[in-house]
């Protein structure tokens, strides 16, 4: 089976158990002649792909009236792949949504490690620090890179803890994030597990 997630940056594939990235800049959709079924949040490649016979978008399958309108696909499709759980997807932006018997009840949007990152050197250049993730959440810190760690990581903590539910970790950087959600079940192919059972809806 051949799937692709396609974000604002890339298209991720994949192609039997193989997973690969192509730039949504230089990639060329038409060179691919197989079936290929696909997510898009990328307006501009979505508007292309339209016109690509071999490409089918999985959204077509997707009851959208049960999230809202602004959701993204990829986060739908993840959500769909849970029964109880919180997924967290650890990416460029963290995402954290919460289903409940198979309901989605709804989520949020958390700024990513590199962003957050940017964030305190704009502050200040003494606080340019990479994040310490091996960092103890339950003591108040009393260094400049703990502090900032503890102020990104313990409120995500804190939320996601909350709801007393599993959680289903995903993204690029969702081993790190284990560390500090240690029950965590860590799934990096998530999503394309979703966009696996979403492809039977289409038949042969």
């Amino acid at each position: 089976m051949f799937l692709c997630d396609i974000g604002n940056t890339s298209y991720h594939f994949l192609k039997d158990e193989i997973d690969y990235k192509e730039d949504v800049n230089s990639f060329n959709p038409s060179e691919i002649k197989e079936k290929i079924y696909y997510i898009c949040v990328n307006k501009k490649i979505k508007h292309i792909l339209k016109n690509l016979e071999n490409w089918i978008d999985l959204s077509q399958k997707i009851d959208m009236s049960k999230y809202y309108k602004t959701m993204g696909i990829d986060r739908i499709v993840a959500s769909m792949a849970v029964t109880n759980g919180v997924i967290v997807d650890a990416g460029s932006a963290i995402t954290v949504d919460v289903v409940k018997n198979g309901e989605f009840l709804g989520g949020f949007i958390y700024p990513g490690k590199r962003a957050m990152s940017k964030t305190y050197k704009d502050i200040s250049p003494a606080l340019d620090y990479e994040f310490n993730f091996d960092i103890d959440l339950n003591v108040l810190p009393k260094n400049s890179i703990d502090a900032i760690s503890y102020g990104f990581l313990k409120t995500l903590q804190n939320e996601v803890l909350s709801y007393e539910m599993p959680i289903i970790l995903t993204g690029g950087d969702a081993k790190e994030f284990k560390k500090i959600f240690v029950d965590a079940k860590v799934d990096e192919n998530l999503i394309f597990s979703s966009m696996k059972n979403i492809s039977t809806l289409f038949g042969k």
